[in-house]
Parts: structure tokens; sequence; C-alpha cells
């Protein structure tokens, strides 16, 4: 469940804001949760969700400093706040912006797909929780996110893994994106990166701007376990 909040739009300052959701119970499994848009990402994922924030323009959405007056109205009604995207790592001002989240007694969540180990390091210290999106075996990012580095993704996920930040890893499906052997692949790879729990969602058209993989029936997410018996698999 979500709700959406509309707050009054001001000069942006800090974080660029592509929109803000009051209340999830699913952004971040456990905790009731505000969940802050960040606009703008380099990559093309097919299956993305939230087109809107891939531009790094600025939408008509509030600015920063007025979703942190919102939050500070909120105390003691929320646990946390989630920085989503878009990928909220390719923005200067996101450490700042935890900065003061945590400042306002909030614990801190990310979602992040990784693209630069240089930009997640600076934040992670600051964060109490990571939700991880791993998309496509790391020498197959290219074709599933129109432009990504495995390799840079593979140091990110190394650079939680190492922070001991709690961590959930989640791969989103789609049978025209990753096939059984992707996943038998990527399973193997978190294995060997000492990873234990991973999460498959299936793909969901809502927002979803590519109409072959709206209309294309996905059938049942394909099961690992029985391959990978060192990884907890959960599917969604």
């Amino acid at each position: 469940m979500k709700a959406a909040v509309h707050v009054p739009r001001h000069e942006p300052a800090g974080l660029v804001v592509g929109g803000l959701v009051g209340l999830s119970f699913s952004d971040w499994p456990g905790e009731l949760a505000a969940v802050v848009f960040c606009q703008g990402c380099s990559w093309r994922c097919r299956y993305c969700h939230n087109p809107h924030l891939v531009p790094f323009t600025r939408l008509n959405a509030p600015s920063w400093p007025s979703v942190l007056r919102w939050l500070e109205g909120r105390r003691g009604l929320l646990d946390a706040v989630v920085f989503s995207g878009g990928e909220a790592t390719s923005q200067h001002g996101l450490a700042e912006a935890m900065r003061e989240v945590r400042r306002l007694g909030f614990k801190v969540g990310l979602h992040t797909a990784g693209p630069s180990a240089a930009a997640l390091a600076p934040v992670l210290p600051l964060v109490d929780w990571v939700g991880f999106d791993f998309k496509a075996p790391f020498d197959a990012y290219a074709r599933v996110t129109g432009g990504g580095h495995g390799t840079r993704v593979r140091e990110s996920l190394r650079l939680v893994r190492d922070s001991r930040v709690a961590c959930e890893v989640r791969t989103t499906w789609h049978p025209a994106l990753l096939s059984d052997a992707d996943l038998d692949t990527m399973a193997e790879s978190l294995v060997l990166e000492g990873w234990r729990e991973w999460v498959i969602q299936r793909f969901r058209p809502q927002g979803c701007a590519d109409a072959e993989l709206r209309d294309t029936p996905l059938g049942e997410v394909p099961r690992m376990d029985a391959h990978h018996p060192q990884l907890r698999i959960t599917l969604r």
C-alpha cells in the first residue's frame, strides 16, 4: 500500500526531487517509510516503471526543502525515509539530504542499482538498509540496461557486502530479458560474491513504456532453489 502526497512546489535546493510517496509498506520491508524519488538516471532499462524520472531535468515536483518541512511533521509517525529513483546516487546532494533526514530521527534506506561504486561509497555510512537492484549477468548489463557496466556493478555489490549494511539484493524478471540460464549465472555470481539471500520479483506492467514487454505473457518465475541451495531465494 502506498499513499501519494502532494507537497507545495518551491524553488529547488539540494536534492532534485522527482516525487514523494508519503507512506509505503513495501519499499523497505518491515518499516513504515516515506519514499523520496530522486530525479535522473543514466540507464535505459526497458522494464523501468518510472520513466518520468529518467531525465535529469526537474519536473513538477516538490523541492527538497519542502519535503524536509513535511517530514518534520511526520516524526513519530514514520520509521524511515527511503531514497529511490531514478538513480539516487547520481545526485551530488544525496549525502547531505541523508544527514538531514537522520537529524530528524528517521532511519535511512536507499534503492540503488550500483552504477558507480565511487558515488555509492560516500553515502553507505549514512544508510541503515539498501535495496540493491541486480539487473542481469555482469557480462550482459548493456543488453538489459541500455548502457550499464557489469564490472562497476560488481564493485558496488562488493562495497555493500563489505560495509555490512543490511541489504536486499533483488532482480526484476521478465522472460524476454532474462532467461533461465541468465538467472543461473546470476545466482552463481551471488554465491561466489558471498551473498546468501536473493529476491526475484515479477515484472509489473504498470508505468512501463515498452509495449512489447507489457504485452508478453510472463508465465511463472523460474525456481532456482534446487540448483543453488546456498541461496535463500524469495519469489515475489
